[in-house]
């Protein structure tokens, strides 16, 4: 009990003695404030990245590519394999009785970019007749949907807040062809948001590339429809597709992309970081030599050298966690629902916004304690070495 009461008296003495070393104190929290912005910002890049792309997938909605292919835009699928797939079973069908399947062809076009001015890739996607059906939660939300055989096309919100120049009523430039912007819609924040939507036939004609579909997407009529699909597509030699739910699909690519960027994100903010311990050690050593005096006098007074150490540990971390909430405290007002853009699985730029979440804060201040513990630890140790004639010799 006498220990514990000693090392709350000394960590009280050097948390309140803070102010009197203000500056040097509030270099340090900046130091490590501005290590977990970085650090925290890169990992909501990728959190939001990945969010967006796996909540596009469906379980209920099948993906089938070219064998071996594993993105769209290296895929290449027939229109007899297309006929083949409608008489596959397990696919549901519409009201009609025709089988939900749509033949897609996806084109990476050029965009111009709001912010900078410049261009860059974006989606064109071709869709079959009952590809509306197959997505649910997609709505027209201004103008309407385009119309079979006609040179207009829908785009998605997420793409006209990044790109200039696809607002409803205008006219754009694609392959060989002038196309109308007839329509905004939505689907729910999905990555489908990042692309221009337009009738299979008409991107055919119009970029040369008849009877020429890159996936086959098809509404799954239930939980063992997948296995019936894959048996039937294994059975016949004329398909040669692989077939995956469309939410394994996205999966796949946020996992490559996403953890790309947050590689890029830990060595940066640890580069950073010994940085800001040269700074947290530079602090402590100067509060252990401003205090060396007030040390000497509690040894002499009885005090023990773990208080010492333990105390001046404590100011170390205090500082670093306040340096952390700091960080996480910007990063959440600067970047957290900030919307952004970049390459995804296909090379077209995929519309996603900044998520921070609390899984992520906790990473951030943990690497501000870490940086904390490490900059006070040697400090802490030289408090309990202070010599106390020598101490006293300073007065």
């Amino acid at each position: 009990m006498r220990l514990l009461n000693q090392i709350v008296a000394v960590t009280a003495i050097n948390l309140k003695s803070i102010p009197r070393r203000f500056w040097v104190s509030l270099s340090t929290v900046v130091a490590i404030a501005l290590v977990v912005t970085v650090l925290l910002s890169f990992l909501a890049m990728a959190n939001g990245f990945r969010q967006t792309l796996r909540g596009t997938g469906s379980p209920d909605v099948a993906v089938l590519l070219r064998g071996g292919a594993s993105v769209e835009i290296n895929s290449s699928v027939g229109r007899d394999q297309l006929r083949l797939i409608e008489e596959a079973p397990g696919i549901a069908r519409g009201a009609d009785g025709k089988a939900l399947v749509s033949g897609e062809l996806y084109l990476i076009v050029d965009g111009l970019k709001r912010a900078s001015g410049t261009k860059a890739n974006i989606a064109l996607r071709g869709l079959g007749p009952e590809g509306e059906a197959i997505r649910q939660g997609f709505r027209i939300v201004e103008g309407r949907m385009f119309e079979p055989g006609a040179a207009e096309i829908i785009v998605g919100r997420s793409l006209l807040s990044e790109f200039a120049g696809f607002e409803p009523g205008s006219t754009v430039r694609l392959g060989t062809g002038t196309w109308t912007v007839v329509g905004i819609f939505e689907m729910g924040g999905s990555v489908f948001e990042s692309e221009l939507w337009a009738d299979v036939g008409t991107v055919q004609s119009l970029f040369n590339r008849s009877n020429f579909y890159q996936s086959i997407r098809v509404r799954l009529d239930g939980p063992d429809a997948l296995a019936a699909l894959k048996t039937y597509v294994d059975a016949d030699p004329r398909l040669k597709l692989d077939a995956k739910t469309e939410q394994t699909y996205f999966a796949d690519q946020a996992a490559g992309t996403g953890g790309l960027i947050q590689s890029l994100g830990w060595p940066l903010a640890i580069a950073m970081a010994m940085g800001a311990l040269a700074g947290a050690l530079n602090t402590m050593y100067s509060s252990v030599a401003a205090r060396t005096t007030e040390i000497a006098t509690l040894r002499a007074l009885g005090f023990g050298g773990i208080p010492a150490f333990v105390g001046t540990l404590v100011e170390s971390l205090a500082l670093a966690g306040l340096g952390g909430v700091v960080g996480a405290l910007l990063t959440w007002v600067f970047f957290d629902g900030l919307t952004a853009s970049t390459f995804g699985g296909s090379f077209t730029q995929v519309v996603f916004s900044f998520r921070l979440t609390p899984g992520l804060v906790m990473q951030g201040v943990t690497l501000a304690l870490v940086v904390g513990f490490i900059g006070g630890l040697f400090p802490a140790i030289r408090a309990t070495r202070v010599p106390l004639v020598a101490a006293f010799g300073q007065r």
